[in-house]
């Protein structure tokens, strides 16, 4: 609760019990009692808002947008309210994208991106508090005019959406603008390829040893590209039991999730005793040379040259380069898995959950339309 105190030389303050149960004082200085009575009323409110974790009354966020600079930054002193500076667009996207310690260096590279098209479209000195909904619909349509791919433009309002979301959880504003934004569907089918065996077959017989074994271990054991196949080291390889231990940089930060256990698939087996005869004494990592040196940068993984090599070895081999390569041969290996395990063990195997794989990874191949037109062993009773 907050009292106000009038001292014998005619100035009041405000004093109340923050959060963390220690005094706070707000001084206001010489003013009316009607006045100081007036701004205690509202030091209540928000301190009930921070307290119980609710929105800050509209009449309260009238007030605060009326006070001046020197109360409001009083006000913030004590915790009451967030610095102005959080307050603007670029102030909450700089503390929300820049300082997230538990987020990959990869993905805070990822969301400068969008975070530029916020600034961009809504300046970097704009009020949180004046982008409507309306506001957002806007931002929108004009992300969609930016020739960006549609997987591209709703992964980008997915993002506005959870920094808005954001603000409103550190009452910020009162309802995130983005709410009701929706991003244009992904074609997620347009962008899967099957890679068939006899592909590999071809891509394999142009490919130097190391290539052979970073191909198999994405392909036959649907290892993740470059994070997870560069990761692999010899010691996560059981061969009396059949099974190897995939180091998982992608989802580390989640309890129980750094490492994922998967069979040591027949296809694979050649591939890495050939690597394994060819590995220097000492050799910690299943793929040599200094392709994890290239790939792995202080901003996270990256395909980089890993990518443009693949993309000259397709061509060598006569093929036609397919889309997002690295992740098809992966998707490529769970189509093929979800033939013949429970959709929740490949998942497993695979290193994501149940929906993932259902909507990003299974694919319908021709040999699933080949065999629906096969004539049935049954004979029809139909006469």
């Amino acid at each position: 609760m907050a009292s106000m105190i009038s001292d014998a030389n005619g100035r009041r303050r405000i004093e109340f019990k923050g959060p963390d149960l220690r005094r706070r004082t707000v001084r206001l200085g010489k003013m009316s009692k009607k006045d100081a009575d007036s701004i205690c009323r509202q030091i209540e409110l928000l301190l009930n808002s921070v307290t119980s974790s609710i929105p800050i009354p509209r009449e309260t966020i009238a007030w605060l947008e009326d006070i001046g600079p020197e109360l409001r930054q009083r006000l913030a002193a004590t915790g009451l309210i967030p610095t102005q500076r959080l307050e603007t667009l670029k102030g909450l996207l700089d503390e929300f994208v820049l300082n997230r310690e538990d987020v990959k260096p990869a993905t805070l590279e990822v969301w400068q991106q969008p975070a530029r098209n916020l600034v961009e479209y809504f300046g970097a000195d704009r009020s949180l508090r004046s982008i409507s909904p309306g506001d957002a619909e806007k931002f929108a349509r004009w992300l969609g005019t930016q020739k960006l791919a549609p997987s591209t433009v709703a992964k980008r309002i997915a993002f506005a959406r959870t920094f808005f979301h954001t603000a409103r959880k550190n009452r910020l504003i009162e309802e995130n603008p983005f709410a009701e934004v929706k991003g244009p569907v992904a074609d997620v089918r347009g962008r899967q390829s099957f890679v068939t065996r006899e592909m590999m077959n071809q891509l394999l017989r142009h490919a130097n040893p190391e290539w052979r074994i970073i191909l198999t271990l994405a392909r036959y054991g649907g290892l993740r590209c470059p994070s997870e196949v560069l990761s692999l080291r010899w010691e996560d390889i059981d061969w009396d039991r059949g099974r190897m231990v995939v180091q998982a940089p992608k989802t580390e930060r989640y309890a129980g999730k750094a490492t994922r256990e998967i069979p040591l698939f027949p296809e694979l087996n050649d591939y890495l005793q050939e690597a394994r005869g060819r590995a220097e004494a000492g050799q910690i990592y299943v793929v040599g040379g200094n392709f994890r040196e290239r790939a792995n940068r202080p901003t996270g993984w990256k395909n980089c040259n890993i990518r443009t090599s693949f993309g000259k070895l397709i061509k060598r081999a006569g093929l036609e380069q397919w889309p997002r390569m690295f992740h098809n041969l992966r998707s490529s290996r769970e189509t093929e898995l979800l033939e013949d395990f429970p959709v929740h063990v490949v998942a497993a195997w695979m290193g994501h959950a149940v929906q993932v794989s259902l909507k990003h990874y299974a694919q319908i191949t021709d040999d699933h339309f080949l065999r629906a037109v096969e004539k049935p062993d049954v004979k029809s009773d139909v006469k």
